[in-house]
């Protein structure tokens, strides 16, 4: 057995450790550990690589850009714990009352910015599905439609900028998190309308399925609606503006706009009146357990990858995925397939540790766009976690749906946003300019 050999094989072995159930971290950490001793006493291996370690964990604790991850975490969890985005799909629900379909129309406006200023699938879907799930059931809503439209409208974070989920793809692609903002953001907004005009057809096709609200239920108690409109929804959308305003323009780094956007929350929420001892300490536990998630997948995957390349695994890698049949289209099937299937086992960070440090190299090489490739990913993950039966996206709706609403009403429901996903995806494959022509201009 040469190094070329024993390289596949940890690779395959970290994936049944992960997919046994096992934590990804250490799963990680633990295969490289039992792969040096077993390299080291085969002769493939020189054990004194490990001194590179402590080094390495010291890069990953000092990177100023990972700073960013916690900050954006905490500012889309206190959006929610401080009950702020309850407010503004309330609003815009009102607004669109009037309209069949609206109510799913402002699910479609509000996942998209609850889901852009938290970049975590699973905390924008439960949010979702807590907020908006038990008003359109209220209001006759189809149960398949009404968590669809949650489910789609949760992952539309994986690319609709600022966003945690595309600072770490950028971190691990070794490109600009703000190009990466740009590139991201014509093909996010794209794939939100079409997710919006998809309900509005519906609407007009199917009304039972999406009724206009009660007149009675229209206008809302306490305040007039403009005033209201003015109070809820504009600060959130100019908190916003002003993170994503700060990167584009080059004035703020994304580390700094994400600081910015924690303390814009956390003034929102106090002018408000909701940043009470409860909000903070819940927001601050959610910020705590997925930045601590994140390290310890960075630790876990740095040792394995330090282990991985001193077995020669990266030149394998490199040489399979570079000489793989049809060149650029021969590779972006491959690599979009793996991303996909993996997709419904484990979540982007770790596919973002695991994967993408073995899928760049080749695409460099291949001469293929980083930040085209980036976006890509990110549409593909999207259509990953929507899809039946393992998309995690339809697991974590699942777990906050009531007894009532069947998970074959989720199953049935996600299918035409999985058929847009699959148009957009196709869509920036053929025209790149979608991802690049703003990053030219």
């Amino acid at each position: 057995m040469s190094e070329f050999n024993l390289a596949p094989l940890m690779f395959l072995t970290a994936l049944v450790l992960i997919f046994t159930g096992f934590p990804v971290a250490f799963s990680l950490g633990g295969t490289a550990l039992i792969f040096t001793v077993l390299g080291t006493a085969m002769g493939f291996f020189d054990w004194s690589l490990l001194f590179a370690m402590p080094e390495r964990i010291f890069g990953v604790m000092s990177n100023y850009v990972l700073l960013a991850v916690p900050f954006f975490i905490f500012m889309g969890t206190m959006l929610e714990k401080s009950r702020l985005a309850e407010d503004l799909l309330k609003t815009i629900g009102m607004l669109c009352g009037p309209l069949r379909g609206g109510l799913s129309l402002a699910v479609v406006l509000v996942g998209a910015l609850l889901a852009a200023a938290t970049g975590v699938v699973g905390a924008s879907v439960v949010a979702m599905g807590m907020i908006s799930l038990p008003i359109m059931l209220k209001y006759n809503y189809s149960p398949s439609l009404s968590t669809g439209v949650i489910a789609a409208s949760g992952t539309l974070g994986q690319i609709i900028p600022p966003s945690v989920v595309l600072v770490v793809l950028a971190d691990q692609m070794g490109i600009s998190v703000g190009d990466l903002f740009v590139g991201s953001l014509v093909p996010g907004v794209m794939l939100a309308g079409m997710y919006a005009v998809y309900v509005m057809a519906v609407a007009f096709v199917k009304p039972e399925s999406a009724p206009c609200l009660p007149p009675e239920d229209r206008e809302p108690i306490g305040l007039p609606l403009l005033r209201r409109v003015v109070l809820v929804m504009i600060p959130p959308l100019v908190l916003i503006l002003l993170v994503l305003g700060s990167i584009f323009a080059g004035v703020a780094t994304p580390t700094e706009a994400g600081a910015l956007g924690a303390v814009g929350a956390m003034v929102l929420a106090a002018a408000n009146r909701r940043l009470s001892k409860k909000a903070i300490t819940e927001t601050a536990m959610e910020t705590t357990k997925l930045t601590s998630m994140v390290m310890f997948l960075l630790i876990g995957s740095t040792l394995f990858a330090l282990v991985f390349r001193g077995l020669n695994g990266d030149i394998w890698i490199e040489q399979l995925l570079s000489t793989l049949p049809g060149g650029k289209i021969g590779f972006l099937i491959v690599g979009n397939l793996a991303i996909f299937i993996l997709g419904f086992f484990i979540d982007f960070f770790e596919i973002a540790f695991i994967i993408l440090p073995l899928l760049v190299p080749a695409a460099r090489i291949l001469g293929i766009d980083l930040v085209w490739f980036g976006v890509m990913i990110g549409m593909n993950l999207q259509t990953s976690f929507l899809t039946p039966p393992f998309g995690f996206a339809l697991f974590y709706l699942r777990g906050v749906t009531p007894k009532e609403v069947k998970t074959t009403d989720i199953y049935r429901g996600v299918i035409p946003f999985i058929a847009i996903q699959l148009v957009g995806l196709v869509l920036i494959c053929l025209f790149p300019g979608l991802v690049t022509g703003l990053l030219n201009n």
